[in-house]
């Protein structure tokens, strides 16, 4: 069941100029979601999340956190939020610990308890006193998550965190997500162009392209109602091209999601076919296959939030 609803915007919209950066953005995020903020980079993400945080003030709309309007309870509204946008900035001839206090007085003061609990939960109490010069780019991006959990937030709103990051300091990130989700009961939003980082840590997601929403939901049911990208590889290959140009096609056309089309395309470097098709008509492939006498090695469904977010967008074209 969904939690409350910690944050809301309401036909959100930020003009500069004569270009809309954001037009009429409507986002709902549940208590206990790790909410997945979608697009390309220039689509309106990092400016979305600065009116989210009252950085900048939008043209129209506006947003509500906790119950409270923005607008006319600043205050209050901001209070249980915690964030970081783009890069986050230290004081590099300074060390963890002092950065993060300076960063508390600014708020009325942290406990020196709370600086160390806080770097330990993001991996960094060894080198608390460290000067933040001497840390990498992933140590320095967990800092920045650091001083976001300082004030202990219910909500979390993180941009790009794992921007510019090793495949190593990627995975230490989401798995840090993942934990201040199912173990802390944070609320987490989350901005990403890394499509695969948000299918494996959030539960809900909204894709917006040049300013605009394009679709929001859960990602298990959003994922759903797409076609599978089915990988078929067996003996023998003509048999298989045979099958799948054209008595399967002809079975599985009037099943196809409306405005989909059947894709085929094999690829010479591991000698296997690719056809989309939706997911429940799996069988009915495999059992055509084996009557035309394909010995079937195997057939790999792949639903990707990427082929979902490339054709939505619309930055991907037919195959075949």
């Amino acid at each position: 069941m969904a939690g409350a609803t910690v944050l809301r915007t309401h036909n959100l919209s930020k003009r500069f100029k004569n270009r809309w950066a954001v037009r009429d953005l409507n986002l709902e995020v549940h208590a206990g979601d790790v909410f997945g903020f979608l697009g390309q980079n220039g689509a309106g993400k990092s400016t979305t999340i600065r009116m989210l945080l009252s950085l900048i003030r939008p043209t129209e709309g506006g947003v509500e956190l906790f119950g409270h309007s923005l607008h006319r309870e600043r205050t209050l509204a901001l209070t249980s939020v915690g964030g970081i946008v783009e890069k986050p900035d230290f004081y590099l001839y300074l060390n963890a610990y002092r950065n993060l206090s300076i960063v508390g007085a600014l708020n009325g003061g942290a406990s020196r308890k709370r600086i160390l609990e806080v770097l330990d939960l993001v991996g960094l109490g060894q080198r608390a006193f460290d000067k933040v010069k001497t840390y990498s780019h992933g140590m320095k991006q967990r800092l920045g998550i650091a001083q976001a959990l300082l004030s202990d937030p219910k909500l979390v709103i993180l941009d790009e965190p794992t921007s510019g990051l090793d495949p190593q300091g990627m995975r230490e990130v989401r798995e840090l997500i993942i934990h201040l989700s199912r173990d802390k009961g944070k609320t987490i939003f989350l901005s990403s162009h890394l499509l695969h980082e948000i299918e494996q840590v959030a539960n809900r997601m909204a894709i917006i392209n040049k300013g605009e929403l394009v679709v929001q939901g859960e990602v298990t049911k959003l994922l759903d109602e797409r076609e599978t990208f089915v990988i078929v590889q067996g003996e023998p290959k003509r048999l298989i091209g045979e099958v799948l140009r054209s008595k399967a096609l002809n079975l599985l056309a009037p099943q196809l999601p409306a405005g989909s089309k059947g894709r085929l395309q094999f690829t010479e470097k591991d000698g296997s076919f690719q056809i989309s098709m939706p997911f429940s008509e799996i069988p009915r492939l495999n059992k055509e296959l084996v009557r035309r006498g394909v010995r079937v090695h195997s057939l790999i469904p792949r639903r990707s939030l990427e082929e979902y977010f490339l054709s939505l967008t619309g930055q991907h074209g037919e195959v075949g």
